[in-house]
């Protein structure tokens, strides 16, 4: 049933009113139920779009045709990622049902998954500004507060549940409002049902925020360990990473309201195949999926492990460059222990929610970010001379209405002054510039006896540390495995300083990523990479920029899915291929993305305004974080 009356109390016994709504204005979301009570044995009632016999009855014999391609206006196509994740948040705090009332607050309560969620679109000062006086996770331990509303944003897992039920029997609050940020199951729904003997359960909803959102264009699901997705078959079970990727990417689409017009994935790749099928028989079996309104995108499934190399280079863009060197983990960043850094700049937020000026300069390279940052500096140090000419009480009162904005304006000065200074100092300490270059050249050049010359020297070299080291020698042993000296080179690195078990690694990467295991193409025909390269503008010191020729296997991809020249043997389908070409695109990597590739993916964006592509996956690697997953592996 649909429906738009305003709840009311269930009727007592066994009735318990499910409602589903699959196409509200701003996002799709589902109400489960907006009341219910269930005695203990009652039999839930699902909503029709989520019954399992639906999901059975479907068949690759009898698929429903996927939306057929039609003409869009771009105002129908954007796919900001943010603004969907924040969305979910401004329903959640501004509910209708959670108006203020006189003498009754609210509390917003969160699993640790959904506190990264909230937390990468909103600040605590906006949270406030919605009358939620406390923020808690779900399960804190304290006094009943029968004097407030609670708003429950949690994902829909067993434990999350079971957690709920505990306290539904002893409530600690006036009532409760369910916002679950994926589909519920119908078991875990009537266990909900059952364990609400005090009524206090005023509305359960699905709503579909289940991904960490990075830029608008860039999403993740925060998730470790995904690279074993892709291991060797029988290594480790997977079945619960395979699960939580699956229903993230789900989420993904959902929050979009787009269902893809066709379904690609890597050949090559079992994982990227079997994810595939699995995202397909799950939208062929929920209704909630089916949106005839407007073309559904491309959904392009990869696998990270056909192209090992991006995650193992250095970075020279703002945004990933904060992360491969200092580490940027649910937009903070850690300065603690560097050198020079004040108390107040040990750990800062780096948002392009809340900061205007990373936001603008998150994609900028190292060489023009240096004079952006000056020119940051500049327009403060004019605003503080301003501040500092105090003759009449009038000014002083002007002085005072610019205090809060001259005050956020000096802390993200300080910021931005404090990470260029880190960056400038690991560059120079770490001699990242001559690591980049032949970083750049094993990736890019094939040019086997002069590398290994080169290879030799940077591994013997003691200002050379021993992280930079391994990533130079399995960057070698991937593009020359064939005729690499792999005994030798590892001996080479334990003489120069690398630990044993690090060294270890270059043989689970080639057993994970060697060329037997990944789809080809990430050292074959490389023109189109090398004309995208020469185009790159000047990056330092005015000159072609040697330390950015490398181009992400995706792109290329990217490049034929856009002119409708993905060749389906490289890269099949689930169903049928439209024949027109897509507008949409939503890349998803197994495995984890990266944000170089988040760079490229916006300045495609950028340069192709009749075309929206939407990269994610399993997390947003550098360098260490794929190397730690390997060496597990």
């Amino acid at each position: 049933r649909r429906s738009t009356d305003p709840p009311r109390l269930a009727q007592r016994g066994s009735e318990r009113r499910a409602r589903v709504r699959t196409t509200p204005p701003a996002g799709a979301a589902r109400i489960v139920t907006r009341t219910f009570r269930a005695a203990a044995g009652t039999t839930a009632v699902p909503p029709p779009c989520c019954t399992s016999t639906a999901a059975e009855a479907r068949s690759s014999s009898t698929r429903r045709p996927r939306s057929p391609p039609r003409e869009l206006n771009p105002s129908n196509m954007a796919m900001d990622i943010i603004a969907a994740a924040r969305g979910y948040i401004d329903r959640i705090v501004s509910h209708k049902a959670l108006r203020k009332e006189s003498n009754v607050g609210k509390v917003l309560i969160l699993d640790a998954y959904t506190t990264q969620v909230v937390a990468n679109v909103y600040s605590q000062t906006q949270i406030l500004e919605n009358d939620f006086y406390l923020v808690e996770q779900l399960g804190s331990d304290h006094e009943p507060m029968p004097h407030l509303k609670a708003a429950v944003f949690v994902r829909p897992t067993a434990e999350n549940v079971a957690i709920l039920s505990r306290e539904f029997a002893d409530p600690q609050f006036k009532e409760y409002h369910l916002f679950f940020s994926n589909i519920l199951s119908l078991d875990l729904l009537q266990a909900l049902a059952e364990s609400d003997e005090h009524e206090v359960v005023k509305q359960v909803q699905e709503f579909y925020g289940d991904f960490i959102a990075v830029n608008e264009d860039l999403f993740s699901l925060n998730m470790g360990d995904s690279l074993r997705l892709s291991a060797p078959s029988g290594a480790f079970d997977t079945t619960a990473i395979f699960d939580r990727t699956a229903q993230g990417l789900l989420s993904v689409l959902l929050s979009m309201k787009v269902e893809p017009s066709q379904i690609r994935y890597q050949g090559g790749s079992q994982m990227a195949q079997r994810l595939a099928v699995e995202v397909d028989k799950r939208i062929q079996g929920d209704g909630i999926f089916h949106f005839t309104r407007q073309e559904g995108p491309m959904l392009l499934i990869l696998d990270r492990k056909c192209d090992p190399v991006t995650p193992l280079l250095s970075q020279w863009t703002y945004q990933a460059m904060v992360h491969e060197l200092l580490g940027l983990n649910n937009n903070r960043v850690v300065l603690k222990g560097a050198p020079g850094v004040s108390k107040d700049m040990e750990e800062v937020v780096l948002s392009s929610t809340q900061d205007t000026f990373f936001a603008q300069q998150r994609h900028a390279n190292f060489g023009d970010l240096a004079g952006s940052i000056k020119e940051l500096l500049d327009d403060f140090q004019k605003n503080k001379k301003l501040n500092e000419n105090i003759s009449s009480v009038e000014d002083m009162q002007s002085f005072m209405e610019r205090y809060p904005a001259f005050r956020s304006q000096s802390h993200n000065v300080s910021k931005h002054v404090a990470l260029m200074s880190e960056l400038s100092r690991l560059v120079n300490h770490c001699s990242l510039m001559d690591v980049s270059q032949l970083e750049q050249d094993l990736a890019c050049n094939d040019e086997h006896s002069a590398q290994f010359k080169e290879l030799m020297n940077s591994i013997r070299a003691e200002h050379v540390k021993s992280a930079d080291k391994l990533r130079l020698a399995i960057l070698y042993s991937l593009r020359y495995e064939e005729t690499a000296n792999i005994a030798q080179l590892k001996r080479e690195l334990i003489d120069g300083g690398v630990q044993q078990h690090k060294v270890d690694i270059l043989d689970v990467v080639l057993r994970y990523a060697g060329k037997t295991q990944r789809a080809p193409g990430l050292y074959g025909d490389r023109s189109f990479m090398s004309r995208m390269a020469k185009n790159l503008q000047t990056g330092l010191n005015g000159v072609e920029n040697v330390y950015t020729q490398h181009q992400p296997l995706m792109m290329g991809t990217l490049d034929a899915a856009i002119k409708g020249k993905l060749r389906e043997s490289a890269y099949p389908a689930i169903g049928p291929i439209p024949g027109a070409q897509p507008r949409s695109i939503v890349v998803f990597i197994v495995g984890g993305a990266t944000y170089e590739e988040g760079t490229k993916v916006a300045e495609l964006n950028a340069s192709n305004p009749g075309v929206q592509i939407l990269l994610g996956g399993n997390t947003i690697h550098n360098s260490v974080s794929f190397l730690e997953e390997l060496r597990v592996l």
